[in-house]
């Protein structure tokens, strides 16, 4: 029984530090207005000869919700998510480690801040190191481009 206990005391510990792991991400800041960071990013998207499957309005969607949930507060004055998938970049981490499906498609996110007019913050979230670091580099690539840094 204390053998059981103590697995699945362990199991929560690491259930737990990786929860922790997917709450961070790879962030820049950027001086600019959000239509042209988010022009900008989708460009990069495409040209690095993917296709954005879908872009999220989550800023829009919050606002436009506020009242109906019992907000006050705006929280975004532009945020959109871009989703994408790479069919090369997949089959490479998805045939290091199938279970690498789960983080697909992926994602990069654009949102500037009620408090900070004119300061966009464009990101990713952070995968596992290892078999994602290919996923991490590409993002990482896409989100240089469109900020021109390198």
């Amino acid at each position: 029984m204390k053998k059981l206990i103590g697995a699945a005391l362990a199991a929560s510990i690491a259930m737990g530090a990786q929860i922790a792991q997917a709450q961070e991400a790879h962030t820049w800041t950027t001086e600019d207005s959000f239509d042209n960071v988010t022009f900008a990013v989708q460009n990069a998207i495409v040209g690095a000869g993917l296709v954005v499957d879908h872009v999220s309005h989550t800023g829009e969607m919050l606002e436009r919700t506020k009242d109906a949930v019992g907000a006050t507060e705006t929280l975004f004055t532009g945020a959109d998510i871009f989703s994408f998938c790479s069919a090369k970049v997949s089959r490479e981490v998805m045939t290091a480690d199938i279970t690498n499906v789960q983080y697909c498609p992926y994602t990069i996110f654009v949102y500037e801040t009620p408090d900070k007019p004119g300061e966009i913050t464009v990101g990713f979230r952070d995968y596992p190191s290892g078999t994602m670091d290919p996923v991490t580099d590409m993002l990482t690539g896409i989100v240089k481009d469109a900020l021109m840094l390198e």
